[in-house]
């Protein structure tokens, strides 16, 4: 049951107050000055606390500023007893955390009626909380599920082939995803997917696309052509089914036999490939609108040859479109820029990088970034 803690130095409004609300069936305890009344507070965590505002050593209003301060007490309900009746002195109140004030001397009425509405607001808040913690821990647990489908980082020797990722949602959910998957012994398919939006409807749809990619079971698709991949996804994934959400795509197939890595790209920041012998990337996309935008549009793809002792890195926007403490947009030229002059950096590198220019950890969307080494 929930406990009513009274704090005051005059024992004969304790015992009336205490007597009073005993009678209506709560629980109350009693604390002497606000020391005591401190201390006790933190021994029962009340729903509620009625302190006098005038008392010796500590008054009122610091009783109710160091409650109000502590994360414990966020939901009890703090009422101020007071004689003091000018509107400056309730401000003065409110600034220091009250939530209501009881009048001396005291009305019956009026204190039943402050307690119970003190009470429900109480439980409501804490009701509240709860819904919020067991909300936040099925967050977490469908983030943990996100990132469990993310591939591990991999070496394939006998293609001299690596790749390695990083990814940061700006939330516990994010609408990035991404995999690499062998589709036979000469076609390495590499994708990345950014959904609008975040939360569980943006994890749910990247999620949804990534495993049907990820079985090969878009129907009547050759998963080796990329424009055929995005023109079938396109069909199954119109945002007017998905709750208005579309999402962009960088879809590329390698074959180390040829060295020809084919892609096409919907809606989606280009891919960079960074040659040792050449300090400017080369940007790799195609003209193609987001994935779900139109139902009838068609999709191009294009190809190259990927130089010897390079690096791929395919990305969301959420890797450039970084502001900086002092309101700066990082962007996508110093993007390219930054890979021109670091050839082949590592992802933890590119983020500490990111996160040292925007002046924290935390980032405004969700970054993700594959690197694929070709020896």
């Amino acid at each position: 049951m929930t406990t009513i803690l009274i704090v005051d130095d005059d024992p004969t409004i304790c015992l009336l107050l205490k007597r009073s609300l005993e009678r209506q069936g709560y629980t109350v305890e009693i604390a002497s000055n606000g020391s005591e009344g401190l201390e006790k507070a933190h021994l029962l965590v009340p729903g509620l606390i009625i302190c006098d505002w005038m008392m010796p050593d500590m008054d009122g209003l610091e009783v109710c500023r160091r409650i109000k301060a502590d994360p414990k007490f966020s939901t009890t309900f703090f009422i101020l007893l007071t004689a003091r009746t000018e509107v400056e002195d309730r401000i003065q109140g409110l600034d220091a955390g009250a939530d209501e004030f009881l009048s001396k001397p005291i009305d019956p009425n009026e204190l039943r009626a402050r307690v119970r509405a003190g009470l429900r607001l109480h439980q409501l808040s804490y009701d509240l909380q709860q819904q919020t913690a067991r909300l936040r821990a099925e967050l977490a647990e469908a983030a943990s599920y996100v990132r469990s489908l993310l591939p591990k980082p991999a070496h394939f020797p006998l293609h001299q082939i690596a790749i390695e990722w990083c990814f940061l949602p700006s939330q516990e959910l994010g609408g990035d995803s991404f995999n690499y998957q062998w589709l036979d012994e000469d076609h390495l398919a590499i994708y990345l997917l950014d959904v609008s939006g975040h939360g569980v409807g943006s994890a749910l749809l990247s999620v949804s696309v990534v495993n049907q990619l990820r079985s090969q079971s878009l129907p009547d698709t050759d998963l080796r052509q990329p424009d055929a991949v995005l023109r079938a996804l396109n069909q199954s994934f119109q945002m007017g089914s998905h709750h208005d959400m579309y999402f962009t795509l960088w879809y590329g197939v390698y074959q180390p036999g040829s060295r020809l890595l084919s892609f096409a790209s919907a809606g989606h920041p280009p891919a960079l490939l960074v040659a040792q012998s050449d300090p400017i990337p080369l940007e790799l996309k195609t003209p193609n609108l987001p994935i779900g935008v139109w139902p009838e549009q068609d999709f191009a793809r294009d190809e190259v040859r990927i130089p010897a002792n390079s690096c791929l890195y395919v990305f969301s926007d959420g890797v450039y479109e970084v502001s900086s403490s002092e309101g700066g947009i990082w962007g996508i030229e110093n993007w390219k820029s930054f890979l021109g002059a670091h050839a082949c950096i590592g992802v933890d590198h590119v983020l500490q990088h990111i996160q040292s220019f925007r002046g924290r950890a935390a980032l405004e969307d969700d970054f993700s970034l594959l690197r694929i080494s070709f020896g």
